[in-house]
C-alpha cells in the first residue's frame, strides 16, 4: 500500500513537471511573438530605461520579477498549470489599449498595453490559480512602463513651496517667479530635473516591493507607501535649499558642482536608507514566509482550452492590434505642395528676432512655415506646422515637441490667462527675455488648446478613419518695457481672423 502510493506521487509530480514544461513552452512562444510583433515598442521601452534617468530604474524590474518567481519555485511545483479562456480578455483588453495608444500617438498607452498582453498570456497560459500565486510578480510588471513624468510640474510647485520658507529662516533674501528663484546673488531654475519626480518614481517601485516583502498587514504597507512617497519629496526640498545656501555662502560654481555628484544614486540610496529605517521597527512578515499557500489555489473548474488553442488564439487576439492600425494608417490627408504664411491687413512682413531667437519644434510636420509681423508698434511672430497624418515619431502633441523643445534655452516660467480659446505660456531665456506664446491646435474638425483633445480626436480618426490632417499654430510676442505681448497677439489674431480658416488654409481645405 505505501508503495502504490509512493508510486502515485511520483507519477504526480512527473505529471505536474511535464505540465509545466508544455505551459511553460507555450508562453515562451507567445511571448517571444508578442516582443517579435511590437519589436519597434519593446526597442523604445529599453531604450527609454537605457538612457532616461527618471526611468533607469525600469532596468532592475525584470531581474526582481525572476528573483520573485524564483523564490516561489518550491510553491509554483504543487500547481498544475492550465489553459484557461477568460484570460483572453485581458489579453485582448491590452491589444485594444496599444491599438488605442497607437491611434492616438500615445506612447504610454501602446507601451501599457505590451505589457498588460504579456500578462494576459500567463493567465491564458497558465491558468488562474498560477496567475494568483503569481499575483504580485504580474502586477509588478506594469512599472516596467515609464510613466510619472506629469508629476514634475506639480512637484517643482511643491519643492519651491518647501524652500522658500527654509531660505527664509536663514536670513537669505528670495522671491519666486513661477520656477525661477533670486536667491541672494544669483537666480536657479528649479527645473523639472530639479522637481524630485525621478526619486518619486522610484520609490514607489522600490516601496511596493518591501511593503509586499516586509508587511502582511495592509495598513503598515500602505504607512509605508505614503512614507516612500513623502520623504523623496522633502529630501529633495531640502537638496535644493542646501544647494543654494552654499552657493550665497560661496559660489553658484561650488555649489552646483557638489550638488552634480551627489544628486543621483548617492542621493537616492541615502533617501531609500532613510524610508527603510522609518519603516524597519514595523516589518511583520518572517522572511522566509511562503509567498502563497498552494492548498488555497484549486485548479478551476471551468473556462479550460487545450493548450494548442489557447496558444493559437493568444497570438491572434493580439495580431489583430497591429492589423487594424495598418489597415486604416493609410488614409493621410493629401496636402498641398506648397504653403505659405498669409497676407495680414495692417500688418506686414518684419526680420526676425536676432535678440533671443525663439522658433517651435516640430521635427516631423509635412509642412512648416516661421514669420514674423510688424504693425509699426508691436512685432508678433507666427508658426505654423501641419501634418497629414500622425503615428509615432511624427506627432503633432509629444514630449519635446511644440512650444518648448528638449534641453531648451527657453524654459517655462508659468501659464498666462487664455487668449481667444488658445492656452498661453509665458517663457524665458538668458538675457534674460521673456515672451509670451499663444497656441491652438486644428484636428479633423475641432480647434482645441487642450493637447488631451488632440490626441483623443486623433485617436478616433486613426480608430475609425476619419480626416487625419492636423494643423498647429503658435502666436508669440516679446515682452520688455512698453511692451504689453498679450495685446499685440490679440490684435494680430483679429487681422488674421479665425484660427479654423487659417489651419483649414494651411491643410489646403480653403
Amino acid at each position: 500500500m505505501t508503495g502504490a502510493l509512493g508510486l502515485t506521487a511520483a507519477r504526480g509530480r512527473g505529471g505536474a513537471a511535464l505540465g509545466w514544461r508544455l505551459h511553460g513552452a507555450a508562453l515562451t512562444v507567445v511571448a517571444a511573438a508578442i516582443l517579435l510583433i511590437f519589436r519597434v515598442d519593446v526597442a523604445r521601452l529599453v531604450g527609454i530605461w537605457w538612457t532616461s534617468t527618471t526611468f533607469g530604474h525600469c532596468l532592475f524590474i525584470g531581474p526582481v520579477i525572476a528573483w520573485l518567481v524564483w523564490q516561489r519555485r518550491r510553491e509554483l511545483e504543487q500547481l498544475a498549470p492550465t489553459a484557461w479562456w477568460p484570460g483572453l480578455a485581458l489579453v485582448a483588453a491590452g491589444a485594444l489599449c496599444w491599438l488605442m495608444g497607437d491611434a492616438g500617438s500615445v506612447t504610454f498607452a501602446r507601451q501599457l498595453g505590451l505589457v498588460v498582453m504579456l500578462q494576459g498570456a500567463a493567465v491564458t497560459l497558465l491558468g488562474p490559480h498560477v496567475a494568483r500565486a503569481l499575483a504580485f510578480p504580474l502586477g509588478y510588471a506594469l512599472l516596467l512602463v515609464p510613466f510619472g513624468e506629469e508629476l514634475e510640474p506639480p512637484l517643482q510647485a511643491v519643492t519651491i513651496a518647501l524652500l522658500m520658507p527654509m531660505l527664509h529662516l536663514v536670513g537669505v533674501p528670495a522671491e519666486s517667479n513661477g520656477v525661477l528663484i533670486h536667491a541672494g546673488r544669483y537666480f536657479f531654475e528649479v527645473a523639472e530635473a530639479c522637481s524630485g519626480a525621478k526619486f518619486v518614481i522610484a520609490m514607489v517601485a522600490f516601496g511596493l516591493l518591501v511593503a509586499n516583502l516586509c508587511f502582511v498587514s495592509w495598513r503598515r504597507r500602505a504607512l509605508f507607501m505614503v512614507a516612500a512617497v513623502i520623504v523623496p519629496i522633502v529630501a529633495n526640498a531640502l537638496r535644493a535649499f542646501a544647494t543654494i545656501y552654499a552657493a550665497n555662502l560661496t559660489s553658484v560654481e561650488a555649489a552646483t558642482g557638489f550638488d552634480h555628484i551627489v544628486y543621483g544614486w548617492i542621493f537616492f540610496g541615502l533617501v531609500m536608507a532613510a524610508v527603510l529605517a522609518i519603516g524597519w521597527r514595523w516589518f511583520d512578515r518572517a522572511p522566509d514566509a511562503p509567498a502563497f499557500d498552494p492548498a488555497a489555489l484549486p485548479p478551476p473548474r471551468r473556462g479550460r482550452l487545450p493548450l494548442a488553442v489557447a496558444l493559437g488564439l493568444t497570438i491572434a487576439v493580439v495580431a489583430m492590434a497591429p492589423a487594424w492600425s495598418g489597415l486604416v494608417a493609410g488614409r493621410a490627408a493629401t496636402l498641398p505642395a506648397h504653403i505659405e504664411l498669409p497676407a495680414v491687413k495692417g500688418w506686414t512682413r518684419a526680420p526676425l528676432s536676432t535678440v533671443a531667437p525663439w522658433q517651435p519644434y516640430y521635427p516631423g510636420a509635412d509642412h512648416y512655415l516661421f514669420g514674423r509681423y510688424g504693425d509699426g508698434r508691436d512685432a508678433v511672430d507666427v508658426a505654423i506646422a501641419v501634418y497629414g497624418s500622425q503615428h509615432e515619431g511624427k506627432k503633432l502633441a509629444a514630449f519635446g515637441t511644440g512650444v518648448l523643445r528638449e534641453e531648451d534655452r527657453w524654459v517655462r516660467v508659468g501659464d498666462e490667462p487664455a487668449i481667444a480659446g488658445g492656452s498661453a505660456m509665458r517663457i524665458t531665456a538668458p538675457g534674460p527675455v521673456e515672451r509670451v506664446v499663444a497656441t491652438w491646435y486644428r484636428v479633423g474638425d475641432l480647434v482645441t488648446a487642450d493637447e488631451r483633445l488632440v490626441k483623443i480626436e486623433t485617436m478616433k480618426a486613426r480608430l475609425l478613419g476619419g480626416p487625419q490632417r492636423a494643423v498647429a499654430i503658435h502666436l508669440s510676442a516679446e515682452a520688455g518695457p512698453g511692451r504689453d505681448p498679450r495685446g499685440a497677439i490679440e490684435r494680430l489674431l483679429a487681422a488674421i481672423g479665425p484660427i479654423d480658416a487659417l489651419a483649414d488654409h494651411a491643410a489646403g481645405l480653403r
